[in-house]
């Protein structure tokens, strides 16, 4: 196989093998020989464990569909709750305990603030992700709706003065609420100086003014009668005023302020799971060598822009004067995590025992532990982690069992590369039915390495529905949000993380604002993740994280999450509520609109998959509006389809014609993308619409419900096809 290496029982596909030997391991302290033999060893110990886990998930769910078949008319609470305990679906649980973890940075276990996700094999979206650590609050404001354009305040030529002035307004009154002055309001303020220690603010009547609390202001800039800059803290979280009167914004405010730079993104997730279409050794270096140049330092992203190159890199630290006069330095950028894929999938990179794939989870967390060495030693031109961990975020895991089975990898991956006990730190995706309803026992399982729990909407609902097919017809898709165990799952996601200690050790989080043109909806709605007790909460965007930097400072998490007890009464039974419609009376109308609704999300998110290789895109949905989409969307939308045809709700053919009808109007939509390949002019050689149509119609035999064995295969053919036409 002219493709591979053989390397002891192994082939490595020549790509990787060489990233690896070439970019990899130089300046780790391992050698070539050392590592291939330790990562034999590992995957001849693991891989038929993790094979043995996905077969148990098998088994599971077919012992659910014969129980849900059997007594669907004679349903009885307090036997299925038996049953799921005799099969090993509801676990035992642990006694109290409270998570260990050490040695995590502060932006974990200090900090509230927002984080972003990204995926990794962009890099001019990762380099800037990883770069929203501070953004202007002006430009925030100025360029999307969280300011109106009534008034004559719309985003017109260069610069309207008029929006100008109501960004400058809405400045003015965070900063009345956060460092709020004894006596009057920042709109009055025409100076700003520091005077024994204190900030002095000089006002338009002649008269001074002092904050409220002295103990906001932590540092600055340039002379200390007139800074530059002013370093303030609230909630933990830090922002600064930009001072300089001869700026073109600076002139039109009285105190000369040119902007507000918040400290956004605190961490960001670099992912290599949901939001990338990573199918193969090529596309698999592609991503390790990203995560490589993030964590050197070196990465770097070109693109055009007013005629003219622009290479991005990464912003080194900033650094400010104490008011005691000594130097003061934070982090010029966020901390990253790196989001492996789950126990699933396996990868052709490397193949073992007589051809067989390895699992691709391994691989991930083998080859992105072995890059982050170079941040535990130093050899970047930057620091990741200041307390010397990899943070590595773990998905679609199902109950303890699987978690168990990730600390043990980790185990493993740090022997292998030579790392202390722990040094691998985990996040811990609660995205599945059997781990929602398990979550303190998997927490348990990872209680010396836990820095992160978190909730995901689509994904959950995704495996809800699967989970849960043989029950009945799932209600429509909007109603999930305010379904009973929808509402139990959040709360008892924070309850038994609290429960568990979390807090002051490990990050609480919550979903996507997956509407990355509608901040104004964002400011008022996305404040309900801090009020639920989480101390994260994902963005769309850097934009976003400036945005939503807002609500932590208005709401202190800490305080927030005191309110919320282990007591769990109710949840469990809550959870165990299916979502699903009794007696439903929908009209032809409606379920013809919740049909297009899903074919139409579908096609838009597949055909870019597929035949672009786009992980993660704004997606136009069904009504233009511009959707952050990923796999979990794609999940509960083929699996609610799959649902409906399995109970009669729709028919085949009427399924067939509604993806049709939406194909063509997907082709509308990306009319203007010169590489898109129209799906309605030849359907059945279109791989991406056959894909969108095997999701649907074979959904209920796809593992999980999870889309990435068809897209996978989908997108390999896609690629294949594509080589055989550029050779003509």
């Amino acid at each position: 196989m002219k493709d591979y290496v053989k390397v002891g029982n192994l082939q490595v596909a020549s790509v990787l093998f060489e990233f690896v030997n070439m970019k990899a391991l130089p300046g780790t302290g391992l050698s070539n020989e050392k590592f291939w033999q330790g990562f034999e060893a590992l995957i001849e110990e693991l891989a038929p464990k993790n094979k043995a886990l996905i077969n148990r998930r098998a088994e599971i769910q077919t012992k659910l569909n014969n129980w849900y078949k059997d007594h669907q008319n004679n349903f009885d609470f307090e036997k299925y709750i038996a049953f799921l305990q005799q099969i090993g679906y509801l676990e035992t649980e642990v006694e109290d305990y409270e998570i260990t973890t050490e040695n995590a940075d502060d932006e974990i276990v200090l900090q509230a603030g927002p984080q972003l996700v990204v995926p990794v094999n962009n890099a001019r979206y990762a380099i800037n992700a990883a770069n929203a650590r501070w953004g202007s609050l002006y430009d925030a404001l100025y360029g999307t709706d969280a300011i109106s354009d009534e008034d004559g305040a719309k985003k017109e030529g260069k610069y309207n003065p008029v929006r100008g002035g109501k960004v400058i307004a809405f400045g003015k009154q965070f900063l009345d609420e956060v460092i709020p002055l004894k006596n009057t309001s920042h709109k009055e303020v025409t100076q700003y100086s520091i005077i024994g220690g204190k900030l002095t603010v000089t006002l338009s009547n002649g008269k001074t003014d002092y904050l409220l609390d002295d103990n906001k202001l932590v540092g600055y800039h340039g002379k200390i009668e007139s800074p530059e800059t002013l370093l303030f803290q609230n909630n933990g979280l830090h922002f600064e005023i930009k001072i300089d009167p001869t700026h073109p914004i600076g002139a039109s405010d009285r105190a000369g302020v040119k902007d507000i730079i918040m400290e956004s993104a605190l961490t960001t997730i670099m992912d290599f799971e949901d939001s990338v279409a990573a199918v193969d050794a090529e596309d698999k270096v592609e991503v390790y060598s990203n995560w490589l140049g993030l964590i050197k330092g070196d990465l770097t992203a070109s693109l055009q822009k007013g005629g003219k190159t622009i290479t991005r890199t990464l912003h080194p630290d900033r650094s400010y004067n104490s008011l005691s006069g000594d130097a003061i330095t934070l982090p010029g950028r966020s901390l990253l995590f790196v989001r492996n894929v789950g126990h699933l999938m396996t990868n052709n990179a490397v193949l073992y025992q007589e051809g067989q794939e390895i699992p691709e989870g391994i691989m991930d967390g083998v080859i992105t532990g072995l890059i982050s060495k170079h941040d535990l030693l130093g050899t970047g031109q930057y620091k990741n982690s200041n307390k010397g961990s990899v943070y590595i975020v773990k998905p679609k895991m199902h109950g303890s069992e699987e978690v168990a089975f990730a600390n043990q990898l980790f185990d493993r991956i740090e022997d292998l590369l030579e790392l202390k006990r722990n040094t691998l730190k985990i996040g811990v995706m609660d995205e599945e039915r059997r781990t929602s309803l398990n979550l303190k026992n998997c927490i348990y399982q990872v209680k010396e390495r836990l820095v992160f729990i978190n909730t995901g909407f689509l994904d959950r609902t995704g495996d809800e529905m699967h989970t849960s097919m043989e029950a009945g017809a799932m209600i429509r898709k909007n109603d999930m949000k305010s379904s009973t165990w929808l509402e139990a799952y959040e709360l008892s996601n924070v309850v038994v993380g609290v429960g568990a200690g979390l807090p002051g050790r490990a990050q609480i989080g919550k979903g996507m604002w997956a509407m990355p043109d509608l901040m104004a909806d964002m400011l008022k709605q996305k404040v309900g993740h801090l009020k639920a007790g989480a101390n994260t909460a994902w963005v769309p965007s850097p934009t976003a994280a400036t945005l939503h930097a807002l609500h932590y400072h208005q709401i202190d998490v800490k305080d927030v999450q005191q309110k919320f007890t282990n007591a769990r009464e109710g949840l469990r039974d809550s959870i165990l509520t299916f979502p699903v419609a009794k007696n439903p009376t929908w009209s032809e109308e409606e379920i013809q609109q919740e049909l297009d609704n899903n074919a139409q999300g579908i096609l838009g998110y597949v055909v870019r998959w597929v035949e672009q290789g786009v992980g993660c895109s704004k997606v136009l949905d069904i009504n233009n509006v511009g959707l952050m989409e990923d796999r979990a969307t794609l999940r509960i939308s083929s699996q609610h389809m799959t649902n409906w045809l399995h109970h009669g709700i729709c028919t085949k053919e009427q399924l067939l014609d509604t993806l049709k009808r939406m194909a063509k109007v997907v082709d509308e939509q990306n009319v203007g993308d010169s590489s898109y390949r129209s799906m309605a002019t030849d359907y059945d050689n279109s791989v991406a619409f056959q894909a969108a149509c095997e999701l649907v119609f074979e959904g209920r035999n796809q593992p999980s419900g999870y889309t990435e064995p068809i897209l996978h295969r989908r997108r390999i053919e896609a690629k294949a096809k594509q080589r055989i036409e550029a050779n003509k």
